[in-house]
């Protein structure tokens, strides 16, 4: 799936602009990355379309631990958006992600997250 599909996928669920949908995504990936080990980081970059793979690449290089709440402020404050349209918007993010056919990656990332994490995607 391309970075294009990417962003008007989550656009379309999270009812977003498709502005907003791919700034939403780079600041999930940011900050999930701020939560995965660096072999993570790096398996996901090799699997996620440019520009995506980008954002990760931006993510600091000290794994920092937080909650799912801080992991939403952090999100809403590198957006700009609601609370709500954050919530949203990260579950759509995931979601695509989940579905993008990155392989066990995906699965691999979540599994170094919290389990209130997995709250987040969408069980179609």
């Amino acid at each position: 799936m391309e970075a294009e599909e990417i962003f008007r996928t989550v656009a379309d669920r999270a009812s977003l602009s498709r502005e907003e949908a791919a700034d939403l995504t780079r600041a999930v990936l940011l900050t999930v990355a701020d939560r995965l080990s660096r072999g993570e980081i790096r398996e996901l970059r090799l699997r996620l379309p440019a520009p995506l793979d980008e954002s990760l690449s931006r993510s600091r290089r000290t794994l920092d631990k937080f909650g799912l709440d801080e992991f939403l402020r952090r999100i809403s404050g590198r957006t700009g958006l609601n609370a709500d349209e954050t919530s949203r918007g990260v579950s759509a993010v995931l979601t695509v992600l989940r579905d993008a056919n990155i392989g066990n990656t995906f699965d691999h990332a979540m599994s170094q997250l919290p389990s209130e994490f997995r709250q987040l995607v969408w069980q179609e």
